[in-house]
C-alpha cells in the first residue's frame, strides 16, 4: 500500500506526500513493525508524541501526530519520513487503520449495544439468533471476543479503532458478513469507534456508574446518546430503545435521526412488550407482543433482567431480517452467557450459587430481586456477597451497600479489584451503606475466603449470589494481578462440602 492512497481519507492539516510503502498501522511505539504508520495521538495518561523517535526506529515508515511541535520536529529531522498533522488523533486512527485493513467495516453490517447493564449479554443473544439461521458473525465484548467460528480473550469493552478493524477484517476473510459490538461510554466519547457505520443501534439501561470519568450522569447520558447521532458515520438505520428505563424517553428523542425507532419494554406502552411473564430457575417464558404479531417465548436464561435483555436482541434480530418465528426458535436453544447469572453446579447440595458482574448499585439490587424471587415459593434466604473496584467512582459504594442490604438476609462484604487503593477503605466506604439496613453483615477482605463464608452459610433452598467480578479470571491489587476466578473458587468451597471438609 502507497503512503498517498492510504493517507488520503485521513482529514489532515498538513501532510508530507513521500511515496512510501506502507504494511501497517499502530499506535503504541512498543508494536510497531518495519513499514508500519506509527499514530502518535495524546491520551488521558500518555502522549504517544514522546514515542516517535522510537517508533521510527523500529522501523515505521510514515507517521500521524496531533502535534504541530512533533509534525515540525519530523519534517526538519526527518525529511524522507511521511508525515501527516491531525487535529485529532483518535479519529485518525480510524481514518488511516479502515484504509490499511481494506475498510472491512463497508462490508458488515454491524449491530452496536450500548448501556450500563446488559451489554455483554444483549450482545450475546444476538449473536446466538444471527448464528441460528447460519450467518457467521463477529462479536466483540466485554467477556471474549468471536471471529466466526474463533473466539480469542477480549482486553476491553470496546477496543481502539485499529484493533476493531483488524477483527472486522479477520472476520471479513472468514466469511463472516454480521458483526455485534459493546460500545461503552468512554468507546463513545473517545471516538474509539469513530467511522464505524451502525446499522442497528440498541440500549439497554443507564444507572450510576463512571462518574470518576465522566464527572456527572449529565455527561455519561451524552456519551451514551452519541451512537444514535452516529460517530462520524450516518445515524443508525433502526434504534431499538428500552421504554421502561428511566432514560428511555431521552434516548428516544436523540434517536430521532435514525431511520426507525423501536421501543421495547414491560411496563409501559412500547412496540414490543413481553406480557404473561413466567419466571423460575434456569425458565423464562413471556407472550411476546409485536407489531408482526404476538407468540410464546421460552427461554433457559432467568430473571426479569434477561427479558429486558431477550427484548433488545431480538428486535435487533427482526431488524436483521429474521422473522418472528426464526427468533423465537433461536431463544430456546441459547446457553447460559460467561459471569451473567452463572449457575454454579450445587445441585446435590439443596443450595443454588450464581455468579454474576453486577457492580453497580441498580445491577445489584435486580440481582438481588431475582434472587428474592427464586427462593419466594419455599422460604429461602438470599446471601449476597459483593465488593467495590479501587480507582474507581467512590460515590457509588455506600449505595452499593444499601442496596446489598436492602435486599438480602445476610450481606458478605469482600474485595473486588481494589487496585491501588487500600482494601480497608474501600470495604469502610461500603459498609456505611450496609449499616443503613437491618441486614446481617460479615466482613472478610479476602475475596476467597468471604466465598467459603458466604456458600457455607447457606442452607437447604437458599441462594447465594456472588456479585461484581463474573466472568473476571484475575484480581487486581495494589501489587499487580493474580488468577482468580469467582466460578472456581465457589466450586472449590462446593467440593470440599461434598467431602465433608
Amino acid at each position: 500500500m502507497n503512503w498517498v492512497t492510504v493517507s488520503a481519507g485521513v482529514t489532515a492539516v498538513e501532510r508530507t506526500g513521500a511515496p512510501v510503502e506502507v504494511s501497517g498501522v499502530a499506535y503504541d511505539s512498543r508494536r510497531v513493525g518495519k513499514g508500519d504508520v506509527f499514530v502518535a495521538m495524546r491520551g488521558g495518561a500518555a502522549d504517544g508524541n514522546r514515542y516517535i523517535e522510537k517508533a521510527l526506529a523500529q522501523g515505521a515508515a510514515a507517521v500521524i501526530t496531533d502535534s504541530r511541535e512533533a509534525y515540525e520536529a519530523l519534517r526538519r529531522d526527518h525529511a524522507g519520513v511521511a508525515a501527516a498533522l491531525v487535529e485529532r488523533g483518535r479519529r485518525a486512527l480510524a481514518e488511516v487503520s479502515a484504509a490499511v485493513f481494506g475498510h472491512p467495516e463497508r462490508r458488515l453490517a454491524l449491530s452496536a449495544v450500548t448501556g450500563t447493564n446488559g451489554k455483554t449479554t444483549t450482545a450475546f443473544l444476538l449473536e446466538s439468533m444471527l448464528r441460528g439461521v447460519r450467518r457467521k458473525c463477529v462479536l466483540l465484548g466485554t467477556i471474549e471476543t468471536h471471529v466466526g467460528d474463533e473466539v480469542r480473550e477480549s482486553a476491553h469493552t470496546t477496543p481502539e479503532s485499529r484493533d476493531v478493524l483488524e477483527i472486522f477484517a479477520d472476520g471479513v476473510r472468514a466469511g463472516a458478513t454480521e458483526a455485534m459490538m459493546e460500545m461503552s461510554s468512554h468507546a463513545l466519547e473517545q471516538e474509539r469507534v469513530w467511522g464505524l457505520p451502525v446499522d442497528v443501534a440498541m440500549f439497554t439501561n443507564l444507572t450510576q456508574d463512571h462518574l470518576d470519568y465522566h464527572g456527572t450522569m449529565e455527561s455519561y447520558l451524552e456519551a451514551k446518546k452519541r451512537l444514535f447521532a452516529g460517530v462520524g458515520a450516518p445515524a443508525p438505520r433502526v434504534a431499538a430503545i428500552n421504554a421502561d428505563d428511566a432514560y428511555g424517553e431521552a434516548m428516544r428523542d436523540a434517536a430521532r435521526v435514525c431511520g426507525q425507532v423501536w421501543m421495547y419494554g414491560i411496563e409501559r406502552g412500547a412496540d414490543f412488550r413481553a406480557e404473561k411473564i413466567v419466571l423460575a430457575a434456569g425458565r423464562t417464558e413471556f407472550d411476546w407482543c409485536t407489531p408482526f404479531g404476538t407468540v410464546r417465548v421460552e427461554s433457559p436464561l432467568t430473571g426479569r433482567v434477561n427479558v429486558y435483555n431477550l427484548l433488545a436482541a431480538s428486535c435487533a434480530a427482526l431488524a436483521r431480517g429474521l422473522t418472528v418465528e426464526q427468533v423465537v426458535e433461536a431463544v430456546k436453544g441459547m446457553r447460559q452467557v460467561p459471569g451473567r447469572f452463572q449457575t454454579v453446579p450445587a445441585e446435590d447440595t439443596g443450595v443454588t450459587v450464581v455468579v454474576d458482574y453486577a457492580h453497580t448499585d441498580d445491577a445489584l439490587r435486580n440481582l438481588i430481586a431475582l434472587g428474592r424471587e427464586l427462593v419466594k415459593g419455599h422460604g429461602g434466604r438470599v446471601i449476597t456477597l459483593f465488593g467495590c473496584g479501587g480507582d474507581r467512582d467512590r460515590t457509588k459504594r455506600p449505595k452499593m451497600g444499601r442496596a446489598a442490604g436492602e435486599g438480602s438476609d445476610l450481606v458478605v462484604l469482600t474485595s473486588d479489584n481494589p487496585r491501588s487503593e487500600e482494601p480497608g477503605a474501600i470495604l469502610a466506604e461500603a459498609l456505611a451503606g450496609v449499616k443503613e439496613t437491618a441486614a446481617e453483615c460479615v466482613v472478610e477482605e479476602d475475596r476467597a475466603k468471604a466465598i467459603a463464608v458466604a456458600i457455607r452459610a447457606a442452607k437447604v433452598g437458599d441462594i447465594v449470589l456472588l456479585a461484581g467480578k463474573g466472568h473476571e479470571k484475575v484480581q487486581i491489587l495494589k501489587d499487580g494481578t493474580v488468577p482468580f476466578d469467582d466460578v472456581a473458587v465457589a466450586a472449590g468451597v462446593l467440593q470440599e462440602m461434598r467431602e465433608g471438609r
